[in-house]
């Protein structure tokens, strides 16, 4: 039992651990931010593209039971828009870190260019060289 304990402390002070529950901390203030933009830009947009559709009313009942059918289509709907945006969001994130990247390899390779001598030097050595034989 106590190397069980002993176990889980190692495993709970790993940074893996750690690395995780700030991820999910910091998805979930994503996820609210995506449902705004969901809920409070997008969703009244396309309310107003398709007239104000709202389908959570649609249901039918089965003796005491009440199938709430339209709520799965509008969550569905949501699900679809909320990944939609995301995948909005994460193409214009990699579109800006290719960017970036191809901006730092350009610069890598006009430090690196800097950093060869000229040919003058180069002539220069050879001479410097040619004259210590």
């Amino acid at each position: 039992m106590k190397s069980l304990i002993k176990e889980f402390k190692e495993f709970i002070s790993q940074g893996n651990v750690m690395s995780m529950a700030i991820g999910i901390i910091i998805g979930g203030a994503f996820t609210t931010i995506v449902s705004s933009v969901v809920d409070d830009i997008i969703g009244p947009v396309i309310g107003l593209i398709c007239g104000g559709l709202d389908f959570s009313a649609i249901s039918f009942g089965i003796g005491d039971a009440q199938i709430k059918f339209g709520n799965f289509i509008q969550a569905v709907i949501n699900f679809l828009i909320t990944a939609f945006v995301l995948f909005l969001i994460i193409k214009a994130f990699n579109t800006a870190k290719a960017k970036a990247d191809k901006l730092r390899k350009k610069e890598a390779e006009e430090a690196a260019a800097e950093e060869e001598p000229s040919e003058e030097i180069l002539l220069l050595r050879e001479i410097r060289d040619s004259l210590k034989k």
